[in-house]
């Protein structure tokens, strides 16, 4: 979630809407909404066919398009065509690069549809088709088709949730002269600190699929490097990984109590871990890898000096130093679906209906520098179900713990269930239930509840405690209001029930049940890669409690409605 990208998006559009032209747009699934809608020629032969006849791939032609489309009348008018003219367009280079496929191997619809899905990832990428569009003497011929989003983001930006407020005063281009590489200098300040940053990004180095991230932050209670390089599974063919990451973090801890700091502890963290995978590829709808590698994550707590309240002696955490090989898997399935107006405004969405699984072992021991001689377990799982009568059901569940001298320690269970239901063309029921229980949690760890993370009616870290739960029921309405080409606008009703039990390392902040409803403003965004959905919030507590506001405004810009 990054908060500090909702100014970011009010100002681009006022910018642009200071000469724009007020109109409605079409519905999604109309030809002149901005998404890319390139038919399939009527007189091509079925993919099943084509696959069938052996064909192999052609010419690849990559068409690349800008912000906005001059020849459209609505979007043609002197400052658009001005973003279109300061706009460093994609370079075709950097589109080959995320391609599943190439001329001379044989054609194979569903890594058109992987490619679809990864350019759509890209932060610089609004939309993507890639499809076949001549077959002749046993070639066929694809089209791949982007739409660019303006990527330079100069200026100021705000946020709030859970009653605390978020700046950040920042340059950043996700695509640098088109290249799709992120380069970052910010100013920001959150709750927690204020940091000066800079960062840059690759996700295709030299053209390739190795991707790289350097990042540097000078913040007010520490500082921040950290190095990324890795060659990740692509695609559902790719048959190795590789990975490099080191990482070192000194920040200042705070511990909550009913939304307020209680004590405060340095925490000087260096983690390092090299691995790698292997896999068979695609094989009968599945992809299935094996992974493998070192991790080295070293955490030293201290006490943080000049404060007022210094932590006791007695809970501050100990040091801890955990190094291990570790061995896991995945099994991954391939199904997936296009949708629209879900959990985006306006966008094509690529939602998961298959199951995935993975699993991970490894073993810290002092031969290997650990002060924890433990074993290390996690395991994940996901499935989506596509139900009937327009209904969706999204289930997920994640575990990890160590095993020291037979006992688990910091044992940490989620589950999920997200539902949807489209009951009416525009209009889309939400509901959430999710559930978090922890065993022998470490004291530097805490598991909280509030304003910023689910129960918009409470400051931020109100409830505190070892499980916890939350319930979110969401009316959600999309509508065909289009300000200026710019934004997509909708609208949700909500209501959000949820609680902690258990008594945390700081003592219990458990005041029950805690219930909030709300309503709010939704602005898809269309023409920037500066943040998907920005919210605009009221929400009112429901829970008389002392101290708490009785009415929270929260502004926050999220991947999601």
């Amino acid at each position: 979630m990054r908060l500090s990208d909702g100014g970011r998006l009010i100002a681009f559009a006022l910018l642009t809407a200071s000469v724009a032209q007020p109109g409605f747009a079409a519905k999604f699934n109309d030809l002149e909404h901005t998404r890319i809608d390139y038919p399939r020629p009527a007189d091509l032969p079925s993919d099943a066919a084509l696959e069938a006849a052996g064909a192999v791939i052609g010419r690849i032609d990559i068409d690349i398009r800008n912000i906005f489309d001059e020849s459209d009348q609505r979007e043609s008018n002197k400052l658009y065509r001005l973003a279109d003219r300061l706009h460093i367009r994609t370079k075709p280079a950097t589109i080959r690069a995320q391609l599943q496929f190439a001329s001379g191997e044989k054609y194979q619809a569903r890594k058109l549809a992987e490619t679809e899905r990864a350019l759509r990832l890209l932060t610089f990428i609004y939309d993507a088709r890639v499809v076949p569009v001549h077959y002749a003497d046993g070639k066929v011929d694809i089209k791949v088709i982007t739409k660019d989003v303006w990527t330079l983001s100069p200026g100021i930006s705000f946020g709030r949730s859970g009653g605390s407020n978020s700046t950040k005063f920042n340059l950043e281009e996700e695509n640098f002269l088109g290249w799709g590489k992120t380069v970052q200098v910010s100013r920001g300040s959150t709750v927690d600190r204020t940091s000066n940053t800079v960062a840059l990004t690759d996700p295709n180095v030299f053209g390739s699929h190795w991707t790289s991230a350097v990042s540097y932050a000078d913040s007010s209670d520490g500082s921040q490097r950290a190095a990324l390089v890795q060659h990740p599974f692509y695609s559902l063919d790719t048959t190795w990984s590789a990975k490099a990451l080191g990482l070192s973090f000194d920040r200042t801890v705070s511990r909550y109590n009913l939304g307020n700091i209680v004590d405060q502890f340095n925490d000087n963290q260096s983690a390092y871990e090299l691995s790698g995978g292997l896999s068979n590829g695609y094989i009968n709808g599945w992809t299935r890898r094996l992974t493998f590698g070192v991790r080295y994550d070293r955490n030293i707590f201290l006490p943080t000096p000049g404060t007022s309240t210094p932590t006791p002696p007695s809970l501050m955490p100990p040091d801890r130093t955990l190094s291990y090989p570790f061995i896991g898997f995945d099994m991954l399935q391939d199904k997936y679906k296009k949708v629209g107006d879900e959990n985006e405004i306006g966008r094509t969405e690529d939602l998961y209906f298959g199951s995935d699984i993975s699993g991970e072992i490894g073993l810290s021991n002092s031969v290997f520098g650990a002060n924890h001689d433990a074993v290390m377990l996690a395991a994940k799982a996901l499935r989506g179900l596509d139900l009937p009568v327009e209904q969706q059901l999204f289930l997920s569940s994640d575990f990890s713990t160590r095993l020291e001298q037979g006992h688990a320690r910091n044992l940490i269970a989620d589950a999920a269930a997200k539902y949807y239901w489209r009951w009416h063309e525009n209009w889309l029921l939400y509901a959430g239930l999710s559930g978090t229980t922890t065993y022998m949690l470490d004291p530097d760890m805490q598991l909280l509840l509030g304003g910023d993370n689910g129960l918009r009616g409470y400051p931020l870290r109100f409830e505190s405690g070892t499980s916890r739960a939350l319930f979110t029921v969401e009316q959600r309405f999309f509508t065909d209001w289009y300000p200026y080409r710019l934004v997509r606008v909708g609208g949700a009703i909500f209501a959000d029930v949820g609680r902690t039990w258990g008594s945390g390392v700081v003592g219990n902040s458990d005041p029950g049940l805690l219930k909030d409803v709300g309503f709010g403003l939704r602005i898809g965004n269309t023409r920037s890669g500066l943040g998907n959905v920005l919210h605009v919030d009221l929400a009112f507590p429901l829970s008389n409690i002392a101290g708490i506001k009785q009415v929270q405004f929260l502004v926050q810009t999220m991947q999601s409605f």
